[in-house]
């Protein structure tokens, strides 16, 4: 029987559409993600290399790394997440390694992509492709290395280099891979996003990325074309970086730090649980 998250996001996939996606850098970021209602994440490749390393997304990330960050957002909310595994860190037999350690890690969907190493964000010009034959293979090793249903969400970059009919075709033998959804990145039109949900036969992911290729579209629109997860992958991240130059900016030029430009201690014991360690502790204390 596969854990009740994979469960919960399989169910999702098969019955809704327009649920809005999240990404987490960070077991903190998940946690307020969760505080807020929202209903599945997205442990984002590009957040996790920005926040932690302070690098752009070129591929700079680990499976360790990356299997780190899973089991810390795992340890504190238990919604379904999605995790972005880049280009699987290597060949075919690399993907079967990096899908069971994520899948022990927690995740309850894996997402590989068919870019050449080192990878680059799909807004990024300078991408390189793997062929359709070797990127096919990747998604069988990755479909036969899974324990407990985790879903495989298959991401094709061509629709930057090779156009959106070359990304659909792509996407669609994928799909005959055993990917159980597509994700094809920056369609440049609404036409082209319409077309995507429409031509193929499994659950869809749209990326909304701020000054990215693909037009912003709201979450209704997203769901009236057909899409599952509408993602906004950087939201909290870049959400975090305005605040805190907002607030090391305040900092420095006042040279005291006024409460009201940050969260209060006690809203971050609280998000962060302590409350619920305090009752442990209590409960567990000697006589």
């Amino acid at each position: 029987m596969s854990p009740s998250h994979i469960r919960h996001l399989r169910d999702m996939l098969a019955h809704e559409r327009g649920v809005l996606l999240p990404g987490t850098p960070n077991a903190l970021a998940a946690r307020v993600a969760a505080d807020l209602g929202f209903r599945a994440l997205y442990l984002t490749g590009a957040g996790v290399t920005n926040m932690d390393l302070g690098l752009p997304d070129l591929g700079f990330v680990d499976l360790s790394q990356l299997a780190a960050h899973v089991l810390a957002i795992r340890g504190v909310v238990d919604l379904p997440l999605i995790v972005d595994a880049d280009t699987g860190f290597g060949n075919a037999l690399n993907v079967g390694h990096t899908v069971r350690t994520l899948e022990q890690a927690g995740a309850s969907a894996i997402q590989i992509e068919d870019q050449r190493a080192p990878k680059r964000c799909g807004h990024f010009e300078g991408k390189a492709l793997i062929s359709v034959d070797e990127m096919v293979g990747k998604v069988r090793a990755a479909v036969d290395a899974r324990r407990d249903e985790v879903v495989i969400v298959a991401r094709t970059d061509a629709a930057a280099m090779e156009g959106l009919e070359a990304a659909l075709e792509r996407a669609q033998r994928y799909i005959e891979a055993g990917a159980d959804m597509t994700f094809v990145e920056a369609p440049p039109s609404r036409e082209a996003l319409t077309a995507v949900p429409a031509r193929l036969g499994a659950p869809q992911m749209l990326n909304m990325v701020l000054g990215g290729k693909t037009p912003i579209i709201g979450r209704d629109e997203a769901a009236d074309m057909g899409f599952a997860l509408v993602l906004y992958a950087n939201a909290a991240l870049q959400g975090a970086i305005q605040g805190m130059q907002s607030a090391l900016r305040d900092l420095r030029d006042r040279g005291v730090l006024d409460e009201s430009r940050v969260t209060s201690f006690a809203e971050r014991q609280r998000l962060v649980g302590k409350p619920l360690l305090d009752e442990l502790a209590a409960r567990y204390a000697a006589p």
